[in-house]
Parts: C-alpha cells; structure tokens; sequence
C-alpha cells in the first residue's frame, strides 16, 4: 500500500511482500538470539521483539540480537509509551540503531490494557500517546531539542546519540488506529490473522491514506498474525490454544460476531483468564477460536493463509507460538511465505 508521494523508509527495497518474525522474549536473551539468526538464514526481513512485563527486557533482547545478526532489521514490536517515557523509548531505539548499523525499526502501539492495569497503569488516550510518542521520537532522531506539553510533558529534551532515519510501525486494531497510522506511520502492524479481519482493517488504511500528506512517502500494512506451524496439523493447532486463548479472551464483539463465535464460550475464556486459570483458559479454546485469530497447520495450510492475507496486506509478521518446535517453525514459515507469494 503506497500513496503517490515520494519514496520514505521502507524495511525492503523491492515490491516483495516484507517477510517479519514476532521473537517473544519468553526464553533467555541469548536463546531469542540465536533464532533471529535463524530468521536472517531464512530470509526474513525484520524481527520484532514483544514487549511484556513479565518477560524479558526488550531491549536488552535486542542488544543480542544485534550481535547475531548481520543484515536483518531488528526492533521491538511493540512497546507501549506508558509504562516507560516515550523520549526514554526513543533513547533505547536510537540505541539499538546505534549498535546495529542502522538497522533499527521502532515499533509502537497502545499496549495490553489488562497487562497495564497490572501494574496500576491507565491507558488514557491511546491514539495521542501513541501519535504524539512517535512525532516526538522523530524529532529526536533527527536531532532536534525537543519541548512538548500534550498526553506527555518533555522539555528541552534531546538524544546526545547521531541523527538516525528509523522507521515507524504502528501496532493497529481498531478503526481510529488503522486510519492514523495510514496518515501519519511508515506502517501499521495490523493485529489479525483471518483475512476477514484483514481486509476490513485494509479498507480503515485506505481511508487513512487519503489524508496522508506527500512527505511521509510510502506506507506498508503488514499482518501481525499468531502462526503456528508444524509437521503434523494437530500439533499445530495444539501449540496455537495459549496465544488464542489470550486473543479470544479480549476480543471485542464485532470481531467476535464477524467470526460467528459463539459469545458464552469466548466468555467463557476470557473469565477463566482473569481468574488467572489458565489451562482452563486454553481448554476452552474452541476450533473456531483457532480457526479466526491464527494461522495454524501445516506447511502447505499455513501457504495458503498467508496468501490469503497477502491479497489485503504487504507483508506478514508471523507471531507467537510460531510451533511446538521454534527452529522448525521458523524454516516452514519461511518455505510458507515463499510459497504465497510465487
């Protein structure tokens, strides 16, 4: 997806579909490490770290990353500008910039309202924190001094690091976040699997994109989707209930009755999630849970849906569980997305 204005930051130089990998840092920094490596073997362009509480530092992931690493781009994916300050945020990704030779993309959304409620955190208007973060990090980036009063409070601040052009992409779900990051992002990282869901979201960008102005340069809608893949279909679809799971859970109901999924059994999951029963939680997990918010099967399944959703996206990030086996996975999504998109 592009507007007619000149060319802007872009995570490919060519007109294949981007090849993106979600990297969770649920296992050790040195672990993630070594699968991003395996990505950049597989041909991926970028990976995206997660960024949760109770996992590891995103950051610090990515830091290890760099070392593992030679040309794939590399940014977290995403992180949400209320738990750290947004001049903060843009610090660590100038950082992560820094260290790997220019290959840093920042990924930015509103974050997991139940994981901020946690920590006691309000998640007060998404859609200008997130914007406003992300105006602010570029004119760090470019080496400006910077003084803002808006949902957040910066004066006179600045980065003592060199000027660097990152590239944004918005984490999107809902029609005002779709259309602001199509007027105002390099790209949207839409959080959907099913094309349904996709090509509802691709007609918010189109939407946005004509208010975009000729400067911002191209944009790229790239499916943030759950994958999982894997030799034998049932295990596939095994390794896909606990991310579903959390999926179904917060789900809102126009995306549930999109997807005719029964309302009682995807409430069903979403209590057993906030009473902190778990298993119970991906028990309850139904076929047409898995079914409308991931990617699951085999290799040749999982070519299908991706070619699917690449008739509403330019790209695809495959996110978590990826498999039951990471390694494995990661080389039949690559061989999936090869196939999609011949």
């Amino acid at each position: 997806m592009t507007n007619d204005g000149p060319d802007g930051v872009s995570v490919r130089g060519s007109s294949e579909p981007t090849r993106a990998i979600e990297l969770t840092p649920e296992h050790p920094p040195a672990r993630i490490a070594e699968l991003a490596a395996c990505a950049e073997r597989e041909g991926f362009d970028v990976a995206f770290t997660s960024s949760h509480y109770f996992n590891r530092d995103p950051f610090v992931t990515l830091s290890r990353m760099t070392d593992a690493t030679d040309e794939i781009r590399l940014g977290p994916g995403v992180v949400n500008p209320y738990e750290t300050h947004p001049v903060k945020l843009a610090a660590q990704t100038a950082t992560i910039d820094e260290v790997s030779d220019g290959r840093a993309v920042f990924g930015v959304g509103a974050g997991d309202r139940s994981a901020l409620s946690n920590m006691g955190v309000e998640r007060d208007r998404p859609l200008r924190r997130v914007l406003e973060t992300f105006d602010v990090a570029r004119d760090l980036w470019d080496g400006t001094t910077v003084t803002h009063e808006g949902t957040f409070t910066a004066r006179d601040a600045s980065l003592n690091l060199e000027p660097a052009e990152i590239p944004v992409y918005v984490g999107a779900q809902g029609p005002q976040m779709l259309r602001m990051s199509a007027k105002h992002a390099d790209g949207a990282l839409i959080n959907a699997a099913h094309p349904r869901d996709l090509e509802w979201a691709s007609d918010q960008i189109e939407r946005g994109l004509e208010d975009r102005p000729d400067e911002h340069g191209e944009f790229e809608a790239l499916a943030f989707a759950s994958v999982s893949v894997a030799p034998e279909e049932d295990d596939a679809r095994a390794a896909a209930r606990p991310p579903v799971a959390f999926i179904a859970g917060g789900a809102a109901d126009p995306v549930i009755d999109r997807h005719d999924i029964d309302r009682q059994a995807a409430s069903a999951v979403s209590d057993a999630l906030e009473d902190g029963r778990l298993t119970e939680a991906f028990d309850r997990v139904t076929p047409e849970m898995i079914d409308a918010f991931c990617i699951a099967g085999t290799t040749e399944t999982v070519a299908d849906r991706f070619e699917a959703a690449l008739e509403h996206t330019d790209g695809i990030v495959v996110g978590s569980p990826l498999g039951p086996d990471l390694e494995d996975a990661i080389v039949r999504a690559s061989e999936a997305l090869s196939i999609a998109s011949a």
